[in-house]
């Protein structure tokens, strides 16, 4: 078993099991969770497919197996599955647990136009970087998304992508090379802004913020269309 797919399954084995857990009961939302990570997770793997021909990042052949479609490892292929899945079951446990907390519209206002203002600096900037332009053009249409949502989901996703960021650095520094010789992905530093946080690159959460939230956003969405039906 090679160590890619060694840490997805550590990573969906925990939120798979409580999946079925009473108070949660995230079983219930597979009709909605399913689908929307499959949909998000295509766009995205179609990038991947074509960044990594690019040269924009790679995968080292020690740390995954020997299948790899579209000249993907398999295991980046189920990435998109475990992680979105793992990390809504987070968002939506710190829901069913504390269901009134969000921030408040003038906090999730400034924060929202803050991060808008910024990622579009660094855009302009850093429009040549290829990893670091298409991550946060990515970011910045989740971040309007979140703006214009009447249901608000953004305003609770902002807390529960702070408890999703703990098994995110884990997760993610063993691949990008922390406690490991060399790493599992290798990423171009000519194609981003080359600033890290330990081995990750800081556009790595930005990734993982903006492709989560295209799930919820899609779950949200189809549930309050099955209400109204």
């Amino acid at each position: 078993m090679s160590l890619y797919f060694t840490l997805l399954l550590g990573s969906i084995s925990v939120p798979l099991l409580l999946s079925f857990d009473k108070k949660v009961a995230f079983y219930l939302s597979w009709k909605w969770v399913l689908p929307a990570i499959i949909l998000v997770a295509a766009e995205f793997i179609a990038w991947d497919i074509w960044l990594t021909h690019l040269g924009v990042w790679g995968f080292n052949e020690r740390y995954h197996g020997s299948w790899t479609p579209g000249g993907l490892p398999i295991e980046e292929w189920l990435f998109f599955i475990v992680v979105p899945y793992a990390s809504l079951f987070l968002h939506y446990v710190l829901r069913a647990y504390f269901p009134n907390l969000a921030l408040g519209d003038r906090t999730f206002k400034f924060l929202n136009y803050g991060l808008l203002a910024l990622l579009a600096f660094l855009l302009v900037v850093f429009h040549d970087r290829t990893y670091t332009a298409y991550i946060f053009a990515h970011t910045i249409f989740a971040l309007l998304l979140g703006l214009f949502d009447k249901r608000k989901t953004m305003q609770t996703y902002f807390l529960s992508f702070l408890l999703i960021l703990v098994p995110f650095f884990l997760v993610n520094g063993i691949l990008t090379g922390s406690f490991i010789e060399g790493e599992v992905v290798w990423y171009n530093d000519a194609e981003n802004m080359g600033i890290r946080i330990f081995t990750i690159p800081i556009e790595d959460s930005a990734y993982a913020f903006s492709m989560i939230y295209y799930s919820l956003f899609l779950i949200e969405w189809w549930k309050s269309k099955s209400r109204l039906s």
